[in-house]
């Protein structure tokens, strides 16, 4: 950040004069309150940053295609696109994210007929490998993955039963990493196998593995995948780095056997948090690509063949783990505004292949059906 004369300002001391400015007003009573959720119980600011939001769509240019490829640098890796939910080419520039230390910058358009964001330009389909061909392993088996197996565990119990029991049916974790979830979906019986990008991923989850198996590529590429019949794919943190979805989802539709579900962990591009700190929000990573909300991931499942949708609020993994005590107050207070406003900042979705699924996971649920697709 610059000011109008160009001269740099530090974003610590930004920070720092922002906390100064909340103490001042709020004082010590949300301390214990995890920073993220903060947004969610102070009086007020949920509302401000909405309005705020609204305002920033009525001002940001809209463009079309071709004025912003005039405008915009095309990287070696890249590709200018259109909107992939509903084919819309004009752009509405949003964010700049970009790494501190200057090694990653990318865009992040909004489409101005059905409100997706995704990444203009995009990475080509055909160079996507590249971004996870380094160690990257290193990366999920390091400081990232602490706390990961507990994420996947209170995600499971927020779709309660489909993953109590995996005694004889089959679970695809698409993106499997170094088989954190594979490990867990072993344990609780499913007949488990992924695959991944990531060379040396695979053969770390392999090591760890009993009895599941990762492979390296694509399912289409592996005959024990390829035949389907699963009853359980996975998608942890993967979503967002899908550049052709809709290929991808029809691909999984057909994959999953009658009375299937889908599973689908993301970064929510509804989230309140993304609205407050905008470029500098921590769902736009070096490898995200898409960012999908409640409002948009159902129309990527109504055009992939899937009949329903059932989203479970995240209140955060401190939170939901026990781990941050709140009183039950502030508890009752982060929840009612979670769920009266944009579900967290992570999206977890349960897709539906068919009724039978409904009928058989949708207990307990809100289950939004989806249309039928035409033709």
């Amino acid at each position: 950040m610059t000011l109008r004369d160009g001269t740099p300002v530090n974003g610590h001391a930004i920070k720092a004069v922002k906390r100064v400015l909340y103490r001042a007003v709020y004082g010590s009573r949300y301390d214990d309150v995890p920073w993220s959720q903060r947004l969610y119980v102070r009086p007020g600011e949920r509302h401000v940053r909405q309005a705020l939001w609204r305002l920033r769509l009525r001002r940001a240019p809209l463009m079309t295609l071709a004025e912003y490829r005039q405008r915009t640098k095309l990287g070696e890796l890249e590709e200018f696109v259109v909107c992939h939910l509903c084919g819309d080419s004009r752009q509405q520039p949003l964010f700049t994210p970009a790494d501190p230390k200057g090694r990653w910058s990318y865009h992040v358009v909004r489409c101005p007929s059905c409100g997706f964001l995704y990444r203009n330009p995009n990475i080509r389909p055909d160079r996507l490998g590249d971004l996870y061909a380094d160690n990257y392993s290193a990366f999920l088996t390091g400081k990232y993955a602490a706390d990961r197996q507990r994420r996947y565990r209170l995600t499971m119990d927020a779709f309660h039963p489909v993953f109590a029991e995996g005694a004889g049916r089959r679970l695809l974790d698409f993106g499997c990493g170094a088989g954190l979830f594979l490990e867990l979906a072993e344990q609780r019986g499913f007949d488990a196998a992924g695959v991944d990008l990531s060379p040396d991923s695979v053969v770390e989850a392999n090591r760890r593995l009993t009895r599941a198996r990762a492979y390296h590529g694509a399912p289409e590429d592996v005959p024990e995948i390829a035949v389907g019949g699963f009853d359980v794919i996975t998608l942890w943190s993967v979503l967002a780095h899908l550049p052709r979805p809709l290929e991808d989802f029809r691909r999984f539709r057909s994959l999953l056997a009658p009375g299937g579900v889908l599973m689908i962990l993301t970064v929510n591009a509804a989230s309140l948090q993304l609205k407050a700190f905008g470029s500098e929000w921590n769902g736009f990573t070096k490898n995200h690509l898409m960012f999908y909300s409640a409002e948009t991931m159902p129309v990527l499942l109504r055009r992939t063949g899937f009949a329903g949708v059932a989203f479970a609020p995240f209140y955060g993994d401190t939170v939901e783990a026990g781990t941050t005590k709140l009183s039950e107050p502030m508890r009752r207070r982060l929840r009612r505004a979670v769920e009266a406003s944009d579900g967290g900042n992570m999206l977890r979705a349960l897709a539906f292949a068919d009724d039978e699924a409904i009928d058989r996971w949708g207990g307990g649920l809100k289950v939004r059906r989806l249309p039928k697709r035409e033709g």
